[in-house]
């Protein structure tokens, strides 16, 4: 390895960052700039970014988003959250509990954590506050539970991590130590990501019940109504039915995940003009154009970083970083604390999709030179990554929090802090305990 490499790439990069360049400009100028030290035609950088942008399973961002934005304006968010609040019924904190539930719900049809937190919190935070929650409290439960969205399948940066991570092959020396590893696969990772949400929502809901027990925050109704449970099912039926569609017709393997968010786009096209009969014409556009605005910076980010990790790895800086890492330690636990701790620090300040772009091809070669396998190695990226969502200064779920309830940044950052410490207490469960990740996928036969 080049350590000049190293220093012309990430000390442009940083440099740009610090002068308040976008991250985009950063990592394409850094990029640029190590090709004319090492002496490449400038014309190869534009033939790997364009490659990058235009492989099939990417197909699946754009629509997954436009999905999402749809399902909240053909009421189908709504009802969910309806169905949340039923079943929550009396239980200490009931109303901050559908949260979590209604994120999770929601989560299933969008996989995107701003997006979750928008659609929730346009419904629960007003509802929470009428109920006298505390309005940053109110605000940080949603922002908390918003993660979810990335964790519960289908999950963009799961499909992000999946395009970046298949094209790289676990190292000689690691096949020779371990034996064969597991494809990657991005139906792979939704079925790995189902177990670890259900484990950071339960992590959210105790912490949730502790705190509101001491606040005092009592439960939507004096007892659990059945007849209320029904009416919310029978009214959100259509609701329950997109997430079973989408992840069904994955699993099954009727359709792959690109296909599978056009099918939810059609799904809710046809509930929100025929069944719902609330998708409006202005409405509808103006899901255009968010899908539009957020696929356009999506791609962008992916069009430079791409060509970022190719660098780091033609410079074999992941082989070298994994050798000093293993040459200080080979104990898994103190491994995964390390890179559990870099994350968490990275996703406060980096945007989620960047990070897994510029990082996958720095952790897998060190994972997999432990043995690790790389669907648990993606599924604890993507939820130490989640949590950025809800942690200062970058925290995208704060600032739309903030933006829906009113509260102010400092004050849902300090209310979240016990949300955020339940979050890494599931996160550390997860990486101990691969299982939790793995096992659904082998019953399942991947």
């Amino acid at each position: 390895m080049d350590p000049i490499i190293v220093y012309v790439l990430f000390g442009t990069f940083f440099l740009l960052l610090l002068l308040g360049a976008p991250i985009t400009a950063s990592l394409g100028v850094s990029a640029l700039a190590a090709f004319l030290y090492i002496g490449q035609n400038p014309a190869t950088f534009v033939q790997i970014a364009f490659t990058s942008v235009g492989s099939f399973p990417l197909m699946a961002l754009p629509a997954f988003i436009l999905a999402g934005a749809l399902m909240e304006a053909a009421g189908i968010s709504r009802r969910l959250v309806d169905i949340a609040e039923a079943f929550a019924g009396p239980a200490t904190g009931g109303l901050a509990a559908a949260t979590v539930f209604a994120c999770m719900f929601f989560g299933a049809i969008s996989g995107s954590g701003p997006a979750t937190t928008a659609a929730v919190g346009m419904l629960m935070i007003p509802a929470m506050v009428q109920r006298h929650y505390d309005r940053g409290y109110a605000s940080a439960i949603t922002a908390s539970s918003g993660g979810l969205g990335v964790v519960i399948p289908p999950s963009i940066p799961m499909v992000i991590f999946g395009i970046t991570g298949m094209g790289m092959t676990p190292p000689p020396e690691a096949v020779a130590a371990h034996g064969g590893f597991q494809t990657l696969s991005i139906p792979k990772l939704f079925i790995a990501g189902i177990f670890p949400g259900i484990v950071i929502a339960g992590c959210l809901l105790i912490m949730n019940y502790l705190l509101s027990r001491k606040h005092g925050y009592r439960g939507l109704t004096d007892h659990w109504s059945t007849e209320a449970i029904k009416k919310a099912l029978r009214r959100g039926i259509w609701s329950i039915l997109a997430p079973i569609i989408i992840l069904g017709g994955i699993y099954s393997g009727v359709f792959t995940p690109t296909e599978s968010a056009i099918v939810a786009i059609f799904y809710t096209l046809i509930v929100g003009i025929f069944i719902h009969k609330e998708l409006k014409f202005r409405p509808a556009m103006k899901t255009l154009e968010t899908t539009t605005w957020i696929s356009g910076r999506v791609l962008l980010i992916l069009f430079t970083a791409t060509v970022f990790g190719r660098l780091l790895v033609e410079q074999r800086v992941p082989a070298y970083i994994a050798s000093a890492m293993l040459d200080f330690t080979q104990n898994m636990y103190i491994i995964w604390a390390l890179i559990i701790m870099f994350l968490l620090f990275v996703g406060m300040f980096m945007e989620t999709l960047a990070a897994i772009m510029i990082l996958t091809p720095v952790l897998l070669p060190i994972m997999y030179m432990l043995g690790a396998d790389p669907v648990h190695v993606g599924i604890v990226v993507v939820c130490a990554l989640a949590i950025g969502f809800q942690t200062p200064p970058l925290g995208e779920n704060l600032f739309v929090a903030s933006g829906i309830g009113g509260a102010s940044i400092e004050e849902i950052s300090y209310r979240a802090l016990p949300f955020a410490a339940a979050s890494i207490i599931a996160l550390f469960i997860i990486a101990y305990v691969p299982q939790i990740s793995l096992w659904l996928p082998g019953v399942m036969g991947y």
